[in-house]
C-alpha cells in the first residue's frame, strides 16, 4: 500500500469533517490553518515553434482565491500530492490544510491536503480508500460560453468578424458544439453560446503584457477584467459557464486557459472558466479546444520519451493539436478527441463501458474493446490495469487502454487504427506508451500502437495484453497475468536484462519506461541484426 497516499487521504477527509461541522479550530484536523476559497488553475500554452526554433515549456499556475478576493499562490508539485486529483477540483470551492513552517523559514506554508466543500452529503461519509471518487464532480449538461473580442487600444487589426466566431459554436460538423457533444457522449453542449465584439480595451498592450525578467508576462486578471468589463453592458453573464476572450494582438507568447474572477454582473467577483487567445489560437479550432478543455479542468498528456515537451502526443488534443489533425477551410486544425482518462476524468465513460482489472487478478479473459469514439458503444471502452492493491484502483498506478480509429471530422487523420495505452500515476498526467526503443518525439509512430498480433506486458510485470483481432467496431484483447515461457520458446526479453517484476516504476513527473512488446517488423532490430532492449521475442 502507498502509505503516504493514505496518510494524505486520511488527513483530507479530517479536513472535511472539520469544515462539514463548522469547526473553526484547525488544530482538530491536525493542520497549522485551514483557508476555504475556489481553486483556479491557468495552463499557458506557446504558439507553435517555426522551423528550427525549439518551442517553450507550457506554464502552469494554481491559486486559492479566497472570499474577499484575495488570492494565494500555491505550489504545483504540493498542490497536485495534496489533493489526490487535482483537476477535478478546477473552479471549485476548496479547503485546504497549511501546515506550519520551521523556526525561521519565511517561505510559503507547505500544502497538507486539498478537498471539496461543495459535495459534503457524499464525500463526509467516505472512506479515505474512496477520497478519489467522492471528490469527482461531473461536467454535463448545457455549459453555455460567450466570446469577448477585445482590442488593444493601440491595435486596430480585427483578424475576424463577428459572424465567424458565432459560427465556431455551431452543431455542424467540425465546429465545435458539434465536436464537445461528439467528445462527451453527448454529456454536455454548449447550447446559448454567443459572440459579442469588437470591443475597444481602454489601455495599450504595453499596460496588459508587461516585462519580467527579460520575458514578456501577462497580466491575465487585467486582461479579463478590461475585457469584461467593456462587454458587460451588451453580455448577460448570469447564465454563462465560461467565456473566451479572443485579443487582436499577441499576448506573451501563450494561449491560455483555466479560471478567473472579475468585477461583472454587479458582483465584485464574477467567477468562470475563462480563456485567453491571441489570434493564432483563435484561427485555428484545436488550440481553442485545448484552452477550453483547460477551462473544464483537463490538464495535458504526453508521451513516453522522457523530454520537457508535453505537445507530442497527437492522441489527445490536450497534448498535440497540431499533428495528425484533420484540416478545415474555415476553422484550420480541427481538435482530435481527448484520451479515455481525460473523459473519464469528467465522468464522460459510462461505468458500462469501463472494465478496471485490479492487482491480483490473475485470471485471463477476453475483452471486446470498442472505439473510443462510438457514442452507442455496448461493449467495454476503457479498460483500466491497476496496480493498486486499495479500494480505489487509482490510487497509484493504472495504464488505460482505449481502441482508436481513423476516421471522422476529428480523428480522420490519426496515425492508424490501433490500441492506444497511457500509464497514469496518481491520477496525474496521462503518458502514451512506446515500445520503440527509443521512443519517438511525436508518439504517432508505429511504436504506439498495438496492433493485432502484437503483444504487450507492463513494465511491472502484472497483465499481458494480446491484440487478438479487429472487429468492426474495435479490437479484441486476451488479458492475463504473465505468462512464464517453458522450452522450446525462447525467454522473454527485457529492458537491461532485468526481469519484469524488478523493472522500476516511474514517478508521476517522470515518462513511463519503455515495456515489452512482441515486434511484427523489423524496429525491434538493432543494427547488425542483434533485437533491441525492451523487445519480446514473439509468443504464438
Amino acid at each position: 500500500m502507498d502509505m503516504g497516499m493514505s496518510t494524505t487521504t486520511g488527513r483530507a477527509w479530517a479536513i472535511v469533517a472539520v469544515v462539514a461541522l463548522g469547526i473553526t479550530g484547525a488544530q482538530s484536523a491536525g493542520a497549522q490553518s485551514i483557508e476555504q476559497g475556489l481553486l483556479q488553475l491557468e495552463w499557458g500554452d506557446p504558439a507553435p515553434a517555426a522551423p528550427g526554433k525549439v518551442e517553450r515549456e507550457s506554464r502552469f499556475n494554481a491559486h486559492l482565491v479566497k472570499d474577499d478576493g484575495s488570492r494565494v499562490a500555491l505550489d504545483p508539485a504540493q498542490a497536485r500530492k495534496a489533493a489526490g486529483d487535482l483537476y477535478v477540483l478546477a473552479n471549485r470551492r476548496v479547503a485546504i490544510a497549511f501546515g506550519a513552517l520551521p523556526k525561521g523559514v519565511s517561505s510559503a506554508p507547505p500544502i497538507e491536503a486539498i478537498v471539496p466543500v461543495d459535495r459534503f452529503a457524499q464525500s463526509a461519509q467516505a472512506s479515505a480508500a474512496t477520497a478519489r471518487v467522492a471528490a469527482a464532480a461531473p461536467i454535463n449538461g448545457v455549459t453555455r460560453w460567450v466570446t469577448l473580442m477585445c482590442k488593444f487600444s493601440d491595435i486596430a487589426t480585427e483578424q475576424k468578424a463577428l459572424p465567424f466566431f458565432q459560427s465556431q459554436y455551431g452543431e455542424g460538423v467540425g465546429q465545435l458544439g458539434h465536436y464537445w457533444r461528439e467528445v462527451s457522449y453527448n454529456k454536455i453542449n454548449l447550447t446559448g453560446s454567443s459572440a459579442y465584439g469588437w470591443f475597444d480595451l481602454p489601455q495599450p498592450r504595453s499596460y496588459y503584457v508587461t516585462q519580467e525578467n527579460g520575458k514578456d508576462k501577462a497580466d491575465l486578471r487585467k486582461l479579463f477584467a478590461d475585457c469584461g468589463a467593456a462587454a458587460d453592458p451588451s453580455v448577460d453573464f448570469g447564465s454563462v459557464q465560461g467565456v473566451n476572450m479572443m485579443f487582436n494582438g499577441e499576448l506573451d507568447g501563450y494561449a491560455w486557459g483555466g479560471g478567473s474572477c472579475a468585477p461583472l454582473e454587479g458582483r465584485a467577483n464574477f467567477c468562470t472558466r475563462v480563456t485567453w487567445n491571441p489570434p493564432w489560437s483563435f484561427s485555428n479550432l484545436a488550440p481553442l479546444a485545448h484552452e477550453m478543455g483547460h477551462g473544464y479542468g483537463l490538464p495535458h498528456s504526453d508521451n513516453s520519451d522522457g523530454d520537457d515537451d508535453t505537445y507530442d502526443n497527437p492522441w489527445d488534443v490536450m497534448s498535440d493539436g497540431w499533428s495528425n489533425a484533420v484540416r478545415d477551410a474555415t476553422y484550420g486544425a480541427r481538435p482530435k478527441h481527448i484520451n479515455i482518462f481525460q473523459r473519464h476524468r469528467l465522468s464522460w465513460v459510462d461505468t458500462a463501458r469501463q472494465q478496471v482489472l485490479v492487482l491480483g487478478d490473475i485470471a485471463t479473459r477476453q475483452v471486446a474493446l470498442d472505439y473510443a469514439h462510438l457514442v452507442g458503444s455496448t461493449n467495454t471502452q476503457m479498460l483500466v490495469l491497476s496496480l493498486s492493491p486499495q479500494a480505489d484502483p487509482y490510487a497509484t498506478v493504472v495504464y488505460t487502454l482505449e481502441a482508436r480509429k481513423r476516421e471522422g471530422a476529428y480523428d480522420g487523420a490519426l496515425a492508424g487504427d490501433a490500441v492506444i495505452i497511457h500509464k497514469v500515476q496518481a491520477s496525474g498526467t496521462a503518458y502514451s506508451i512506446d515500445a520503440d526503443v527509443p521512443a519517438a518525439n511525436t508518439s504517432n509512430n508505429e511504436g504506439s500502437m498495438f496492433k493485432v498480433g502484437e503483444r504487450w506486458l507492463t513494465p511491472e510485470g502484472t497483465h499481458a495484453i494480446t491484440v487478438t483481432a479487429q472487429t468492426a467496431t474495435g479490437f479484441l484483447l486476451s488479458v492475463g497475468p504473465a505468462r512464464v515461457m517453458s522450452s522450446p520458446n525462447p525467454p522473454r526479453l527485457k529492458p537491461n536484462g532485468a526481469s519484469a517484476s524488478s523493472a522500476p516504476a516511474t514517478t508521476g513527473t517522470q515518462a513511463p519506461t519503455s515495456p515489452a512488446r512482441t515486434p511484427t517488423t523489423a524496429r525491434c532490430a538493432a543494427p547488425g541484426g542483434a533485437r533491441s532492449e525492451g523487445c519480446a521475442v514473439r509468443e504464438r
